[in-house]
């Protein structure tokens, strides 16, 4: 347990001394446990100093994960010469009962269908360089009451007196697109941005936030840019775009600001950027600056056209982004960066517990979830100074194995009648160390 306690020295003025003492052993007993990571089996892996009432008092202690999450990225995995950008996803897990706190139903992407369960927002940080995603925050999405139904309208009272008349209003004036209402979920959404931008304090140069095809939406745009970033996400398949006019302005009223409409099969040649194959499909790559009527502005649009050279058939992407001078090929790469933030919630899902807890209250929820994102860092960091150049793919399963077998020597140390001799230790903490492990290296550390 040395080298946590020693990494998580850095937490020292953000926790107290009980707390940190606490969580550096829930840390470890999570590293080498087997079975689900809940508060009973954590106990049972914490020995002396780690009851069940102590994990219990950990876990309804308010921690702040954002500060925690950002101090431990900036003091071993930070990289200044890497390029950042910041990214959102949700998560939903299957849960039963009626007691935990926002027990609702979502819709699960993974199974395809809507069930009853927990949904989490995370935003993450993602190193382009080295194409991997941190975890900065996350909290849970939790559904407001169901608001009471209108009351309805008989036909008989439906006249054109009461409807009015058709077309648009005298006297009406144009709305500004900029100006939007946001719904629970992007006020959710822009209040974790802010904080999280808040909490990286312009230590780093933070341009874009990459989402989903949910948020392609003005509402969403409107969000992101009022915190000083660029948009890049996905548009609907069928989103109504328009080209810029071809017509000379005649001099007369209003310029056109709409061409013809956008036909993603049938583009002018002079807008592709790129086309390659790979077996029968062929891929190229078109962006132009397109408009959308529900946009204030002109929008950059990089569209992905796949033809299946057998049978001629296309379909269709369409990113978009509101910063018009990025290119279509670092377009293309940042947005599938977004999908790094999945390998997050997969590890964090397997590995660290986010599908295991038994939590029903709010606080203990909140931890039980952002404690199994942290490890998602945790286990970066371990990877990188365990792993050596003759073992690139060291992994998650090494290190729980590494950490199981550090903690059958550490107890097997206590009933002995006398402590071996320290090259003995070493000896078979490496060999326990291996057992289980997919990729094994040597480079083995003592007990702590």
């Amino acid at each position: 347990m040395s080298e946590i306690i020693s990494l998580f020295t850095v937490f020292s003025p953000h926790l107290s001394t009980t707390t940190l003492r606490q969580f550096c052993r829930v840390v470890f007993a999570v590293l080498a446990m087997t079975g689900s990571v809940t508060m009973r089996n954590i106990s049972r892996w914490t020995k002396k100093g780690g009851s069940y009432r102590t994990i219990q008092r950990f876990y309804n202690t308010l921690i702040p994960w954002g500060t925690l999450c950002w101090v431990f990225f900036r003091a071993h995995l930070y990289d200044p010469d890497d390029v950042y950008l910041l990214a959102g996803d949700e998560t939903v897990l299957p849960k039963s009962g009626d007691e935990t706190y926002g027990l609702s139903r979502f819709f699960s992407s993974t199974l395809g269908k809507t069930i009853r369960g927990l949904a989490f927002f995370a935003v993450s940080l993602i190193r382009v360089k080295q194409r991997r995603s941190y975890p900065m925050l996350m909290e849970q999405v939790v559904r407001g009451e169901a608001s009471t139904p209108p009351k309805e309208v008989s036909a008989v009272s439906k006249t054109s007196e009461t409807k009015g008349k058709p077309g648009r209003p005298k006297g009406s004036k144009n709305r500004n697109k900029t100006e939007v209402v946001l719904n629970d979920t992007l006020k959710q959404v822009q209040s974790m941005l802010k904080m999280v931008l808040a909490t990286l304090g312009g230590t780093l140069k933070i341009g874009y936030f990459l989402l989903d095809g949910y948020f392609g939406n003005n509402n969403t745009l409107q969000m992101v840019r009022a915190c000083g970033l660029h948009l890049i996400s996905k548009l609907r398949r069928d989103a109504a775009l328009y080209l810029p006019p071809t017509t000379p302005y005649q001099g007369r009223g209003r310029p056109a600001i709409y061409g013809e409409k956008f036909n993603p099969k049938e583009i002018d040649s002079t807008y592709k950027v790129s086309t390659q194959t790979q077996g029968n499909i062929t891929t190229e790559v078109y962006q132009i600056e397109c408009r959308h009527k529900r946009f204030p502005d002109p929008l950059n649009v990089v569209c992905l056209l796949k033809t299946d050279t057998k049978t001629q058939e296309k379909s269709h992407v369409l990113l978009f982004s509101s910063d018009l001078d990025l290119d279509a090929e670092t377009m293309i790469d940042y947005y599938s960066l977004r999908f790094q933030i999945e390998f997050n919630f997969r590890d964090a899902k397997q590995f660290w517990g986010l599908d295991d807890f038994m939590n029903v209250k709010e606080t203990p929820v909140n931890n039980a979830a952002n404690l199994s994102m942290f490890m998602v860092n945790v286990s970066a960091k371990l990877r990188e100074m365990f792993g050596t150049p003759e073992h690139p793919g060291f992994g998650v399963l090494d290190i729980k194995a590494r950490y199981r077998g550090l903690k059958y020597l550490q107890e097997t140390l206590k009933i002995l009648p006398q402590k071996p001799e320290a090259i003995v230790i070493d000896n078979i903490a490496e060999h326990l160390a291996s057992i289980g492990a997919i990729h094994y290296t040597s480079n083995q550390i003592r007990p702590g």
